[in-house]
């Protein structure tokens, strides 16, 4: 027995934009059943045991989806968007961005106000306090700025302080901005930055969202959407932060999806200093100009753009500390390895590896997955000049 899913459900593209709009249903549900079932529209067309019996999916999210699939009617929604200039990609679409695709839970739409380009694949997240310094929003429009023209798309909030000078610094260069917000694209936050997004979407770029119209910002909307900030971008620069800053959920999402993470030195006596310098503790790249983010990407950056510097004169990477070698060299003996496995191996507690993983991950060294486990990073290197098995 198959569900009555309704006219409506006619190709993958609609399938997806109708499960985007259910309750209680997210992507990690969704792309396990795809990859059960074969297709999104496969979700509408399978008997309802199916649901439930994908590895994967709990009882609960299987019991919200098949009560939902029988009513959601994708269509007006796609009506309203087409009426608003609005565009919705899907990973049905092809021009839906190719590193987002790959993280571990891409949004299921994405609603596009702008135009997003293949050159956007280039791109570097900028973000930090809403409460910035002069200080730091003229760092963070410097720096954007110098991105831009080195030929970067600048990602970040549309939030103010930091991300509002990460943007406008882009804008200055005539370059490319990205702002993914918290809310659906009619109903913008902050308002203040009205203009500013029109001005992105006018020409230079594109605001994004994975939210449907209508869809207020909440405490829960901005740190989903930080996810797609870094999953758009191969780094992220954090230019001024507290300890307790929504920049540090972006990192966080950074590193479990293989980026760089990038830090902007402060004041020693300002609190935004204390986020930025907590990570170049743990590993970031300090950055005092643009070069220092254009080294960690050379084999990007066109022939005869900006100052840049040589790979062989960049600065070299921090040494392992001891406990940290034993962790990438029981990772480079024996591949990879859940959190119990490696502690066992290097002889460390838990809380001890936890804590170095941080920092490892920041250095490149390691490479979190889903499930608790780790691995060597890409052509990682450990203290003995050896390499680890996926640079092989």
């Amino acid at each position: 027995m198959t569900a009555n899913r309704g006219p409506w459900i006619l190709d993958e593209k609609a399938a997806y934009i109708a499960l985007n709009l259910m309750e209680g249903v997210g992507p990690v549900t969704v792309g396990a059943l795809v990859k059960a079932l074969g297709s999104a529209r496969a979700i509408f067309e399978c008997a309802p045991g199916a649901l439930s019996g994908a590895a994967g999916v709990n009882r609960l999210a299987a019991a919200r989806l098949a009560e939902q699939r029988g009513r959601i009617d994708p269509r007006p929604e796609m009506e309203r968007a087409f009426d608003e200039g609005i565009g919705i990609l899907t990973p049905a679409d092809p021009e839906y961005p190719k590193q987002l695709a790959r993280i571990y839970d891409p949004p299921l739409a994405l609603y596009v106000r702008g135009r997003l380009e293949s050159g956007d694949g280039r791109a570097l997240g900028v973000v930090g306090t809403r409460h910035a310094s002069m200080y730091g929003r003229e760092t963070a429009e410097r720096l954007s700025r110098g991105l831009a023209q080195a030929g970067f798309s600048v990602v970040s909030g549309l939030a103010r302080g930091i991300d509002t000078a990460a943007h406008r610094g882009a804008l200055k260069a005539g370059g490319r901005t990205l702002a993914v917000i918290g809310s659906g694209l009619d109903f913008l936050y902050p308002p203040e930055n009205k203009e500013l997004a029109g001005e992105i979407a006018a020409g230079h770029g594109a605001v994004l969202s994975e939210y449907p119209l209508a869809r207020k910002p909440d405490k829960a909307t901005f740190p989903m959407r930080n996810r797609i900030i870094s999953g758009l971008s191969m780094g992220v620069l954090v230019v001024e932060a507290n300890l307790t800053s929504g920049a540090f959920h972006t990192v966080n999402q950074a590193l479990d999806q293989g980026r760089s993470v990038f830090a902007v030195p402060g004041r020693i006596d300002s609190p935004g200093a204390r986020g930025p310098h907590q990570l170049i503790k743990s590993g970031a790249r300090l950055v005092e100009d643009v070069d220092d983010i254009l080294q960690e990407f050379e084999f990007l950056i066109p022939p005869g753009t900006g100052n840049r510097k040589r790979a062989e004169d960049a600065p070299p990477r921090p040494p392992l500390l001891p406990d940290e070698a034993r962790i990438a060299g029981a990772l480079e003996e024996e591949g990879e390895m859940d959190l119990d496995q490696l502690c066992r191996l290097a002889g460390l507690g838990a809380a001890r590896v936890g804590s170095l993983l941080i920092g490892l991950e920041m250095k490149r060294v390691v490479r979190m997955l889903p499930g608790r486990r780790v691995e060597l990073a890409r052509n990682a290197v450990c203290e003995t000049g050896g390499r680890g098995r996926q640079g092989v």
